[in-house]
């Protein structure tokens, strides 16, 4: 019902950001508030952000609280998530997931990020 694209991830210093899209189509999201999870070799896909449908609230996991910021534009269907002051447990594939009433959960099939020390 729903597709979901993540883009941007990479290989990256510690101290340095990423900026990852969520592209979403099939339907508009801009109703749908949004999430971000993330999921490291052998631990369990965690939750690390969320947005209100108009933008105006956010929050965050205490592990990237400050130094991570979710935004979105309804106008290009499309999903945000900043990353700055990336460490190495940072790494890991980043998913992003929308809820639909009546229709349940749909995930992105991730993108990489790994964290050089």
């Amino acid at each position: 019902q729903v597709q979901l694209v993540e883009s941007g991830g990479g290989l990256v210093q510690a101290g340095g950001s990423l900026r990852l899209s969520c592209a979403a189509s099939g339907r508009t999201i801009s109703t749908y508030p949004m999430f971000w999870h993330r999921q490291a070799p052998g631990k369990e896909r965690e939750f690390i952000a969320t947005i209100t449908s108009s933008g105006s609230s956010s929050a965050y996991a205490d592990s990237v609280k400050g130094r991570f910021a979710i935004s979105r534009d309804n106008a290009k269907n499309t999903v945000y998530l900043q990353m700055n002051y990336l460490k190495p447990e940072d790494t890991a594939v980043y998913y992003c997931r929308a809820v639909v009433p009546g229709k349940g959960a749909f995930w992105g099939q991730g993108t990489q990020v790994t964290v050089s020390s």
